[in-house]
């Protein structure tokens, strides 16, 4: 399930209510988007997100994307997020969330916000139109680290918090770019630091490698060669962990690509593997 790839930027079309990235604006379906939705209260910390949606007959699948910045830095705007607008275009209920900042609230607070967004969606579902089958996530660096956890342990030992605690959290499958699986030994997994606990158990916990299992949600793994913020044998420790598991994922593999952003093979290769699991 592992191919080298270089960037090709193919666009690829699918899903029924979807467009292609290079399709003629005027036959584009009428788009929403909205910025600093409330989808949660954690504490005094409002968390917000934007999000955005087309007009269509049919529920919607759902993008939640994850920004990344070590968990300590990054906004759901900057190029480690997609743009929902756009995403929202190729037939996507899109929200694009920030979430507290480990200088702000020591983790896990970042990721349970992010569990906070996943159950916002599910309890919002008629509002907005959205298919809770076909829920997606997509997170670069930190937030690949975030996506990858939900998709191997779920609320795990973490305390529901930020609102909507007796939603779903569930959703379809996940999208980690160049994001980081094994916590400590990567150089700033010391970011990672709980406020009373135990810090290495804690990032032992926190590391995606360690919850893999056949059960885990499936996941798309982007990573490149020479990624300078998370070396490749980072990476692999995952896909062999997945390997092992015979845990349902596919693995994309640059030369020189860096530590990859939302660019353009990443949003194709994306929507490739969100059609994939969409029609199994």
């Amino acid at each position: 399930m592992i191919s080298r790839i270089r960037f090709c930027g193919t666009v690829v079309l699918l899903l029924s209510v979807a467009v292609s990235a290079e399709a003629d604006d005027s036959k584009a379906p009428s788009v929403t988007y909205k910025e600093n939705v409330k989808y949660g209260q954690a504490d005094e910390h409002s968390l917000v997100a934007d999000i955005a949606w087309p007009e269509s007959d049919t529920p919607l699948p759902t993008v939640i994307s994850v920004h990344g910045g070590r968990w300590r830095a990054g906004h759901k705007r900057d190029g480690s997020a997609i743009k929902v607008k756009q995403w929202a275009g190729f037939g996507f209920f899109a929200m694009s969330i920030d979430y507290r900042l480990a200088k702000v609230a020591p983790v896990p607070a970042c990721y349970q916000d992010l569990q906070c967004a996943i159950r916002f969606v599910h309890a919002h579902a008629k509002q907005y139109n959205i298919n809770t089958d076909r829920i997606f996530l997509i997170g670069q660096s930190a937030g690949g680290h975030m996506v990858s956890l939900a998709a191997t342990i779920g609320d795990g030992k973490y305390p529901r918090t930020g609102g909507w605690a007796d939603a779903s959290n569930d959703f379809r499958a996940a999208i980690s770019v160049a994001a980081n699986y094994e916590l400590t030994t990567l150089s700033w997994g010391k970011n990672w630091t709980p406020a009373k606990s135990d810090a290495i158990e804690a990032r032992k916990y926190a590391s995606p490698v360690n919850h893999v299992s056949r059960k885990s949600k499936p996941l798309l793994i982007l990573h490149s060669d020479n990624d300078r913020s998370v070396p490749i044998n980072n990476a692999i420790l995952m896909v062999d962990a997945l390997k092992k598991a015979d845990a349902q994922h596919k693995f994309h593999r640059y030369e020189k690509m860096g530590h990859m952003g939302i660019n353009q093979e990443v949003i194709d290769r994306s929507l490739e593997f969100i059609k994939q699991q969409s029609t199994d």
